[in-house]
């Protein structure tokens, strides 16, 4: 018989196991593949009314209290061989709620980057959200229904023969705005209706900002009249789908600069929007201005528009995003992050300028905005729009090899009956020796050729944009004596220091590291042998100082638009508001000036330098290279103006720059992904980059060998295994970087070798080992 002493019940008492309900949750921080093999921990529900979606915070190890997403919700089927006793409960809700269309996306962009599943979901819902930044909890009025029972005092009955006129929809409000919406000189007649019962208070939660959003002033976009060619495009797009904007496709559309691309956006969103749908426009960060959100923002006025970029401050931010959640912003127009608004009922999104980098994240999850807009899309059955001058070889690729849900469109001419401007190719080899024949003391920046249309330009009263797109002022610092031989490099990066004016420092020059952002003073002279310093190779500054003695236009005219000069977006958008108005002639920028602006009064486009890009060891560089010169030679010529683009090289025999100078896209495609098939690279096959970094030279090699010898091991044919190999550059940060490239003919074996390698626990992304899914740049 069992033991019913009271000694037993004293020393062998258990507590019941808690039954649940119970809930897995991803847990926002680096955790990569858990102990279970899982992505997810699992926890007690204490009563909350966890549902998936729910952002809480939950107890891990010893003491730390960290985020997570739940994930599921259910009773002990969710437990599998944990014991119900060892479960700890969620500590509390701290914010909203993931919808669940992205809780699926970033369970996809989890799997497809190889990324755990917690840093994508804190990816999917900004930090300022969460924290719930900006949230005030205030009181307000509403009416309560009820009919006054008793006779009301004379000004009583006048604030409430007022309210009850007001506008419904305008409740809850708060006592002071409802005593001026009125014309109360007091609150007093207010407190008198709570007593009587005709008014209630209640408690509101709303995100206030002191900063708005930029998003152009207020006004009406008055529409203008679609060429033959837009109304093909959209026409064709609506009716692909029923007209109703109701199924997922992929519509990429080729428009050259300054063919109403934009337009063709807003009237294909005008038939969601009547749909009752929402939409989403992407743009790159650097080509957010007031021109871009403020026409998306006047022409949708009525149903609430609103911008998302890296310039809003947190509180702002979350009062964009509530406004999107609630309904009251209807269009989404922002960066990269953007795509992951929570539009209810999302009929359509725009990616603009889709070939551009910047929708490339560079930290796990390593994801392109592009292509998480075509998942999004395809999850919620919606249309995706993809635009660009000169679209991403994956794009045309895509476009043509997948007719069953991608379409191509194209507006090959320019609004108004303008034509692109012609692009004349100077040798700078050659234009150095005419500045000498001329008299000319060194080798400068701008070439005779640049100079004088630049001069010819400024007096005819027209404004000119110089495209320099390399950040600094000289890119080599070494000893004056051929015999030392000594070179300035960064302690930590195997890379050269750029010199950089800088009036903020004693002294007035800094050096910086561009990989690791090191930055230290110029030495005086070489620590080698004492001898002086010479400085070789051109940046930006120090073509702003040659144009500066070349042109004859106060300061105030001629501005430099560069990460170290636009520290803020407000700083960037007063100097394009500037230049709008003419106050400033010449533009001298590095690649923020290439895209987004339209400015009629531009006259002349100059590309400084169009090798930058095209001397990287990157099998993207010429595709960037054309890119880079057919955009920004599109900035002139846009209106009545007869356009200029001089375009300096040193490699004036250069396909991708010759091609640009032609405006042939098409030629340079076909040459372009002739090379790619030959070479078997992208988007010929598909890739994924694995880098593994160390302080230890031999550690970071190692680790990389025994990466490669695993995924050969569980690689399928057809899978290359290409490394270990040295990074590019192969330190950086007092890191040695070592590579190893998956290549593979589909999207789906690299992730099956990935995801073989996570489950097994042997690929983790973290601090050392960082894994970059179609990677945009091999440096």
């Amino acid at each position: 018989m069992p033991d019913n002493s009271p000694q037993q019940a004293l020393f062998h008492h258990e507590e019941p196991a808690p039954q649940g309900p119970f809930v897995k949750v991803a847990i926002e921080r680096g955790i990569d593949k858990l102990a279970s093999g899982a992505d997810t921990l699992t926890y007690r529900d204490p009563g909350l009314d966890l549902r998936p979606g729910d952002m809480v915070e939950a107890p891990l190890g010893k003491t730390a209290k960290v985020g997570g997403v739940v994930t599921q919700a259910g009773g002990p089927e969710l437990l599998g061989h944990l014991s119900p006793a060892k479960v700890r409960p969620v500590l509390r809700k701290t914010g909203g709620r993931i919808p669940g269309s992205l809780l699926e996306l970033a369970t996809w962009l989890a799997r497809y980057y190889a990324s755990p599943l917690g840093m994508a979901l804190a990816t999917v819902t900004p930090s300022a959200v969460k924290k719930q930044t900006g949230k005030r909890t205030r009181k307000a009025l509403e009416p309560t229904g009820a009919e006054p029972t008793e006779r009301l005092p004379p000004k009583t009955r006048e604030v409430w023969e007022r309210i009850s006129g007001l506008d419904r929809e305008m409740f809850p409000v708060e006592h002071r705005v409802l005593a001026e919406a009125v014309g109360a000189t007091s609150v007093g007649p207010l407190n008198r209706l709570v007593r009587l019962g005709l008014l209630r208070e209640v408690v509101v939660e709303r995100v206030t900002s002191r900063v708005r959003a930029p998003g152009g002033d207020a006004g009406v976009d008055v529409a203008p009249e679609l060429t033959v060619a837009q109304r093909e495009v959209v026409e064709g797009v609506c009716l692909a789908l029923g007209g109703g904007l109701g199924g997922f496709g992929v519509h990429l559309l080729r428009g050259v600069t300054g063919s109403g691309k934009t337009e063709v956006y807003l009237r294909v969103i005008e038939r969601a929007l009547e749909g009752g749908k929402g939409a989403i426009v992407l743009v790159p960060e650097i080509a957010l201005t007031p021109q871009t959100s403020g026409r998306f923002a006047r022409r949708f006025v009525s149903h609430g528009v609103a911008v998302l970029h890296s310039g809003l401050s947190a509180a702002e931010r979350h009062r964009q995003w509530a406004m999107i959640a609630s309904g009251e912003a209807r269009v989404v127009v922002g960066a990269r992050s953007a795509v992951f608004a929570p539009v209810a009922d999302l009929g359509v999104i725009v990616v603009d300028e889709e070939h551009d980098g910047s929708y490339k994240q560079d930290q796990a999850p390593r994801y392109n905005g592009r292509d998480v807009a075509i998942k999004r899309g395809q999850l919620e059955g919606a249309t995706v729009v993809l635009g660009s001058a000169t679209p991403s070889l994956e794009s045309w690729a895509n476009a043509h090899t997948h007719s069953d849900f991608w379409t191509l469109w194209e507006l090959p001419d320019r609004v108004g009956g303008g034509v692109l401007p012609p692009v004349k190719i100077v040798d700078i080899k050659e234009e150095h020796r005419i500045a000498h024949s001329l008299g000319r003391k060194g080798r400068g920046a701008i070439g005779p050729t640049l100079a004088a249309a630049l001069e010819r330009t400024l007096k005819e009263g027209g404004q000119a944009i110089l495209l320099m797109n390399r950040r600094g002022h000289s890119t080599y610092i070494g000893c004056a004596s051929a015999a030392c031989g000594w070179v300035l490099a960064c302690d930590d990066c195997d890379a050269s220091m750029v010199l950089h004016k800088d009036g903020r420092i004693r002294g007035g020059e800094s050096l910086r590291c561009h990989h690791c952002q090191s930055e230290k003073l110029l030495p005086p002279a070489c620590p080698v042998c004492s001898r002086g310093l010479i400085r070789l190779g051109f940046g930006i500054q120090r073509v702003e100082e040659e144009l500066r003695g070349l042109v004859d236009l106060a300061s105030d005219e001629v501005e430099r638009v560069d990460s170290d000069t636009m520290r803020t977006a407000g700083h960037y958008f007063r100097v394009l508001d500037r230049f709008a108005k003419g106050d400033i002639r010449l533009l001298l920028g590095t690649q923020m000036i290439a895209k987004g602006l339209d400015f009629p009064n531009v006259r002349l486009v100059g590309v400084v330098n169009a090798d930058t890009a095209l001397s990287l060891p990157d099998f993207r560089a010429a595709e960037r290279t054309f890119q880079l010169i057919t955009q920004v030679a599109g900035r002139a010529g846009r209106a009545e103006h007869a356009g200029e683009v001089i375009v300096q090289t040193a490699s004036p025999e250069s396909d991708p720059i010759r091609a640009a100078a032609r405006h042939d896209f098409l030629g340079f495609v076909r040459g372009e992904m002739s090379v790619r098939s030959a070479c078997g690279l992208p988007p010929a096959s598909r890739m994924a980059r694995i880098v593994v970094r160390d302080q230890k030279a031999e550690r970071a090699e190692a680790g990389a060998a025994a990466l490669a010898d695993l995924l050969v091991s569980l690689s399928p044919p057809g899978v290359r295994v290409q490394g270990p190999m040295p990074c590019t550059i192969t330190r950086i940060a007092d890191r040695f970087r070592w590579e190893v490239l998956l290549i593979a003919p589909r999207a789906g074996l690299i992730q099956r070798v990935l995801g073989e390698a996570r489950a097994r626990g042997e690929l983790v992304s973290d601090a050392r080992t960082a894994v970059d899914v179609d990677p945009v740049a091999l440096m």
